[in-house]
């Protein structure tokens, strides 16, 4: 199931988001969520294609998803199966500033920092420390696509519940549009050959370090 989803209106903004944990949860968020775009009704207070800024998108996903998540709860927790569901909001409009987002459960958000450039979401204890040891509020959108991409590899070395496609996209700023798409399949080469290099390279640089 596809995890990622894109709304833009080329150089005026442009809006990631990144979905994790129950799919009833999520695809009913998304699903209403372009309901509310394509409302000729909706105004900035519904629709995130018509929010003020990234602040306001990130309040209306937050309540969008705390509303789905406590209307379809009960049944889901009679069923035994968890109703939890996070979120990441990225993206920028026109005139404003770049902003990254993670929307917990409860529709409260932390907003991504330069203390803290980066926000995962989902199955990442495995991943992350690649993240910590190279991403930086300066690293080069080639570095981060290199680093993101190798966080999903360790990932999906050490957790056979996480599996491919990935999908990649990717924002540059000011642009207000989406750059880059990737969607990457089992037996892509090109992944697959980072993953070698990757593994290579590390067991190169463990039998180089004293003890």
């Amino acid at each position: 199931y596809r995890k990622m989803f894109t709304f833009e209106e080329p150089g005026e903004r442009v809006i990631a988001i990144m979905t994790a944990g129950s799919l009833s949860v999520t695809q009913t968020t998304i699903a209403r969520l372009r309901e509310a775009i394509e409302d000729p009704d909706a105004d900035q207070e519904t629709s995130i294609m018509r929010a003020p800024t990234l602040l306001k998108v990130a309040e209306i996903v937050g309540n969008m998803l705390a509303s789905v998540r406590k209307e379809i709860g009960d049944k889901m927790n009679a069923m035994r199966q968890s109703a939890s569901a996070s979120m990441i909001v990225a993206g920028q409009r026109k005139g404003g500033a770049m902003r990254l987002f993670l929307i917990y459960p409860e529709g409260n958000f932390i907003e991504a920092t330069e203390d803290a450039p980066f926000l995962q979401i989902g199955e990442h204890k495995y991943g992350k420390p690649i993240l910590d040891r190279v991403v930086r509020p300066e690293t080069s959108l080639q570095d981060a696509q290199k680093a993101v991409l190798l966080s999903m590899d360790s990932t999906l070395r050490s957790n056979l519940s996480v599996g491919m496609p990935l999908d990649l996209c990717v924002i540059e700023r000011d642009a207000c549009r989406v750059s880059l798409r990737r969607r990457i399949e089992a037996g892509d080469e090109q992944f697959r050959a980072m993953s070698d290099a990757w593994s290579q390279a590390l067991r190169d640089g463990f039998t180089q370090i004293p003890i």
